[in-house]
């Protein structure tokens, strides 16, 4: 029977597995309109190091929550989830049909799961995290979080100091374990009938190389040079989120001399692969998604027709 619900639309899925062409071929076919779901993507100026759509691309595909805040500025779950839902609202009204398209799946989670009340930032307790880490290095830190939150700890990197900071900010501040705090909150569904579409390899070696290639074109589209101009035109620093960005922060320790620069595409290139393999974590097991491999060539196609299927139904 058809769900009383608006129909709405998730293609989840690693760096460099195609999901924005996904989404452009459901757009060239059927009612939809695109959202992105990128934590990076958010920051204006922050073009080439985030993968971002060239600007007559977007002009024919129009994307929302792109280019919203500076990269001297923080853009949370939380925020998402309330942009998220305002778009879908507008373009549900419109007749027409959201198509959710990212990889930050804390975003995706937090759109389908509500979030809990965590304790609010802060900075004296970060700076002193901060300052524990530049003694004893973030797989200390990690460490640590294992010791206070193993289930948090289980599902992140020894070096994602972003989130381990945050999670030891949580377990410090609240005294309770942030996977805890995660558990207690209140699940707030939106009212929306989900289709799931992750987009997965069938191959981890073939997205690697995809990932090489596109950090290569990257670094000759001028990665480097963009990242010198954020760092002319806003006051940033190697903390902020928009810094901790893959590709940024490799660039930011070369320019500064933190890492030899023949270095900086081997580090660069590393790091998306182990971004990508969070990624691939989370979708496996987080989502009640149906995998595409994102190998086919005929993955568009498979995608249409997929939704073209749930929006019949």
């Amino acid at each position: 029977m058809k769900s009383a619900l608006p129909p709405a639309i998730l293609i989840m899925g690693p760096t460099a597995s195609g999901k924005t062409a996904a989404a452009m071929a459901l757009a060239d076919r059927l009612p939809v309109e695109l959202i992105s779901v990128d934590s990076a993507q958010v920051f204006i100026d922050m073009d080439i190091g985030t993968a971002k759509p060239e600007r007559a691309m977007l002009a024919r595909y129009p994307h929302r929550l792109i280019d919203l805040i500076s990269p001297e500025e923080r853009y949370s779950a939380a925020c998402f989830r309330r942009d998220a839902l305002a778009a879908m609202a507008e373009i549900t009204a419109a007749g027409r049909v959201p198509v959710l398209v990212g990889g930050t799946m804390l975003y995706f989670r937090a759109l389908l799961d509500g979030l809990a009340e965590l304790p609010q930032a802060d900075a004296a307790l970060r700076d002193e995290i901060d300052a524990d880490a530049a003694r004893d290095g973030w797989p200390a830190m990690h460490a640590r979080l294992a010791g206070l939150d193993p289930a948090t700890a289980a599902r992140l990197h020894p070096t994602d100091s972003q989130r381990i900071q945050r999670a030891l900010e949580v377990c410090l501040s609240s005294g309770r374990p942030m996977s805890e705090l995660l558990a207690d909150s209140v699940a707030e569904k939106p009212p929306y009938d989900f289709l799931q579409i992750g987009l997965l390899p069938s191959d981890r070696t073939v997205l690697h190389e995809r990932i090489a290639r596109r950090f290569d074109e990257m670094l000759l589209a001028g990665l480097d040079d963009e990242l010198a101009m954020l760092r002319r035109k806003y006051v940033l620093d190697p903390g902020l989120p928009s810094m901790r960005c893959v590709g940024y922060r490799q660039a930011w320790e070369a320019q500064d001399g933190l890492i030899p620069r023949r270095e900086l595409r081997d580090r660069g290139i590393f790091a998306t692969r182990q971004l990508a393999k969070r990624q691939i974590t989370w979708l496996g097991n987080s989502f009640a998604a149906e995998n595409h491999d994102c190998l086919d060539p005929q993955l568009g196609a498979t995608v249409v027709a997929r939704v073209a299927r749930f929006l019949n139904a």
